[in-house]
């Protein structure tokens, strides 16, 4: 189902409850991702999966109390539930394209890609250091940014001495590349 435009679907959908969406299984697609981001993904899947018994009691439990159109215990269980598996299957699938960054020898260093730590000099002279990670394992407050995000997508696939415009607010803001580093 898509709205407003017709999409050929070459891969299998899955429907996201209570949303009017339909998104792909990223199954197969490759993700490269740091080994500590990928051990992380593996300790998440695996709390995730833990849960699994203990949401299943709550909606037994709530299913005991009675009629359930106006149940909202049980409604809460149900979309609990509902999220924690949507939340397992897209783990599952972003560690089964996984590629982790350690591993490959063959990335680059001239410019700036995935696994990347770039140090920039922005307008006002204040020198800062980004590593580009997977969406996944982004944590700006460490200095971990997605390739989606602004800053990322400026900076992807650029050599050191480049200028990048960020496009965030009016006018944006420039960024000078002084410096890209692997590992």
């Amino acid at each position: 189902m898509t709205i407003g435009k017709t999409v050929a679907i070459e891969r299998p959908y899955r429907w996201y409850s209570k949303l009017i969406i339909l998104t792909p299984i990223m199954a197969g697609d490759q993700t490269y991702i740091t080994r500590k981001g990928y051990e992380k993904l593996h300790k998440d899947l695996e709390e995730l999966k833990k849960r699994r018994p203990v949401i299943a009691r709550a909606i037994q439990e709530a299913r005991e109390k009675g009629d359930l159109k106006e149940n909202a215990e049980y409604h809460a269980a149900k979309e609990e539930a509902s999220h924690n598996e949507r939340r397992i299957q897209e783990i599952e699938g972003k560690l089964s394209g996984a590629r982790i960054l350690e591993d490959q020898g063959d990335l680059p260093t001239d410019k700036a890609y995935i696994g990347a730590t770039v140090s920039v000099k922005d307008e006002s002279g204040e020198e800062m250091k980004f590593t580009l990670v997977d969406p996944a394992e982004s944590d700006p407050a460490n200095g971990m940014i997605s390739i989606t995000s602004p800053i990322g997508q400026v900076l992807l696939g650029q050599p050191v001495d480049a200028r990048v415009k960020v496009p965030v607010g009016k006018s944006g803001y420039t960024l000078h590349i002084l410096k890209i580093t692997r590992g």
